[in-house]
């Protein structure tokens, strides 16, 4: 029904925004307006204001903003005719007479809404009869509850052909009734219909009112297929515009600004009887452009939760590259992925609760998806950096919303900008160069994990100055099993103490990465060791320290960085320890990092100092040598315990020997 402006402006005379808004949202007057918390976003202070004299309402934490028919439709998830005949039933105006034609309609599509439901009332009464025996039993041997059972109005259809068909006949509806809702499966090639759902657990799905309008049967048979099978496409059933449960979860998601979409039925289910009330699902497909639109009427941001397998990752891409081109401003996507080899309903029966609202809080804003859909692809080459960088600009792209794709082609352009400089700067090296050959000489193996995985607390490594490097794993190259035993000398101490901080807490990168990336390091395995780092935060940021352990293991770099772990200090590297607050570590950082630069500029002095005195053999050259080298020595042991002998000592005795050529030829 089409619906005439004159009717609409009728509906807003009569009802202020304010007394629409009032019913969710506390209002308190402030002028002209009314401020309220956000409906919309959790938030502690007021952002959102109402102006009965403009008719409209404005969130200014996300940007929404609209009348009393917009309001409905996004906190009570309404389609807009839904919500004109709410607010009109509820100010009074009559709405206009249907024609003919929109009245048999309507009338059609309420009788099929009956059988829909007494077809609902059917199955859920088999459950419990002694037919229903098995389905019940395994009902409740995945942990539902007979409330959670009675809540779902889950329920069992029969194993014969016409049981349904026979008991609907009784009611009074026909066999069109019961075709043309779904109910049974008809065709030319099909003298008489029958039963679709046979021998199945039976899950309603219901639209925005919660009304019945299609099923969804899990086979309780082993051999039998599909293992799910849903209503098919009717006058009330469109399973591309609905979500299960979306009725139930649309009051707990206004509620904790919070809508979680998972994969499937029992899914929901379970996380609701966990405490998770406000879990959706589509229903078995990949979600669409209108149901993404129906979680964004529940709350901006929904989280949607993948299972942490291949399968789960190629759905979360399918799923950003629909999300892409309907993202507005303070309409976006979170992604959270689950431990492998277990659902949210696994989850939540074995871990708890909190075991998901772990999976939860880890979720990842959208932009840092759409870098991971990138992370398996080849940087070895311009022509793949430059091939990589198109497929990432090129989604941005269909983001219509200018705005929003304003500013994600600004934030993608500078970490691109950021990844291929390190890429580019790690290749310049030498110690990048034999990366370099080194990578085309071995499988393509070192795909990134890019799962954020629970974090788990490791013993920190016994410190021990002047051990000599482990043996590298198996997996590893040529090139760093070279490396890495040529490292028969220790780290220069300051220099692991920086890299190992790095690798306990990469936020780091975050905070100081120009200059990490400009960061000269003697040690040419933590060079290699540090690009790597700054690498994978290229591609992977946030990170975390299980995943940092993890690469630095694939890649063969982990007896670099068991070997720099122990060479730290006991009284050097408090701030480096995993349990240091943020404050410790960023001021313990802050104080080696300038020790480290204050020694590198000390080095480029001391070298034109020599230069000059190669030049003029001057006192003044001779005075500044010495000066500078005893700068330097203080410089060197300012980390470093008086028995480590792990400093540079080839450029130590290089200078000694300067200095005491320097006095014999004095």
């Amino acid at each position: 029904m089409r619906f005439p402006p004159s009717l609409l402006d009728e509906i807003r005379a009569r009802l202020p925004v304010s007394q629409v808004v009032g019913r969710r949202v506390k209002l308190k007057r402030q002028g002209r307006e009314f401020i309220g918390l956000s409906p919309f976003k959790v938030e502690k202070t007021p952002s959102f204001t109402v102006n009965d004299q403009k008719g409209f309402y404005h969130c200014f934490a996300t940007g929404e903003h609209g009348d009393i028919f917009r309001f409905v439709m996004k906190t009570e998830g309404l389609a807009f005719p839904e919500a004109v005949e709410r607010l009109a039933s509820e100010a009074g105006v009559s709405l206009p007479t249907p024609t003919p034609h929109e009245h048999q309609q309507a009338d059609r599509r309420a009788r099929l809404l009956e059988a829909a439901d007494a077809a609902a009332r059917y199955f859920q009464d088999q459950l419990t009869r002694p037919a229903g025996r098995e389905a019940l039993a395994y009902s409740e041997g995945r942990g539902l509850t007979r409330e959670t059972l009675a809540r779902f109005r889950i329920g069992y259809a029969l194993g014969g052909r016409s049981a349904l068909k026979e008991h609907l006949a009784g009611l009074g509806f026909s066999v069109s009734d019961m075709t043309e809702s779904g109910l049974l499966i008809h065709g030319d090639d099909i003298p008489v219909p029958y039963d679709r759902f046979r021998n199945r657990l039976i899950f309603p799905i219901t639209d925005a009112r919660d009304r019945v309008v299609g099923f969804g049967g899990r086979a309780l048979a082993a051999d039998a297929k599909p293992k799910y099978l849903n209503s098919p496409e009717t006058p009330l059933f469109h399973k591309g515009t609905l979500l299960f449960n979306a009725a139930k979860a649309r009051g707990p998601a206004h509620e904790r600004a919070r809508v979680v979409v998972v994969e499937g039925y029992m899914d929901v289910i379970g996380l609701a009887q966990a405490g998770f009330p406000e879990a959706v699902a589509p229903l078995g497909t990949a979600l669409t452009p209108e149901q993404l639109a129906l979680v964004w009427r529940f709350c901006p941001e929904p989280i949607l939760c993948f299972d942490g397998d291949g399968a789960g990752r190629r759905a979360a891409f399918r799923a950003l590259e629909t999300a892409l081109p309907h993202l507005k401003p303070g309409q976006t996507l979170k992604f959270a992925f689950l431990p492998e080899g277990l659902d949210p309903d696994d989850l939540v029966r074995q871990h708890g609760a909190a075991a998901f609202q772990g999976v939860l809080d880890r979720a990842l804003p959208l932009i840092d998806v759409l870098f991971r859909k990138e992370s398996d692809a080849s940087t070895a080459t311009p022509e793949a950096r430059a091939a990589s960088d198109e497929r990432i600009l090129s989604m941005v792209q269909t983001i219509a919303d200018r705005t929003v794709r304003d500013h994600y082609l600004a934030e993608v352009r500078q970490t691109l900008r950021t990844r291929n400089f390190q890429i580019v700067k790690s290749l310049a090296t030498s110690d990048g160069r034999r990366a370099f050959k080194d990578a085309a000489s071995r499988p393509n193996n070192t795909e990134i994990d890019w799962r954020v995985r629970q974090r788990q607390q490791n013993p920190a490594p016994r410190r021990s100055p002047g051990v000599r490097p482990a043996a590298p794993p198996a997996g590893a190259s040529n090139s760093l099993r070279a490396q890495t035993s040529a490292c028969d000398i220790t780290f220069p101490p300051r220099e692991a103490l920086l890299m190992v901080t790095l690798m306990r807490h990469p936020w780091l990168i975050d905070e100081f990465m120009e200059e990490i990336a400009a960061l000269p390091l003697a040690s040419a395995a933590l060079g290699r060791l540090r690009d790597e780092l700054l690498r994978l935060h290229a591609y992977q940021s946030p990170l975390d320290t299980e995943m940092v352990s993890h690469q630095i293991g694939k890649l063969g770099l982990d007896g670099v960085s068991q070997l720099a772990s122990k060479a730290l200090s006991h009284r050097s590297d408090r701030f480096a320890d995993p349990e240091a607050s943020r404050d410790e570590v960023i001021r313990g950082w802050r104080h080696v990092f300038a020790l480290q630069e204050r020694e590198t500029g000390l080095r480029r002095e001391l070298l034109a100092a020599q230069q000059s005195w190669d030049e003029d053999q001057s006192e003044e050259s001779y005075a500044r040598i010495r000066e500078l080298s005893r700068l330097l020595n203080e410089s060197a042991s300012a980390l470093a315990p008086e028995d480590d002998d792990a400093l540079d000592q080839t450029q130590g005795e290089t200078l000694a020997s300067l200095v005491s050529g320097l006095r014999g030829s004095g």
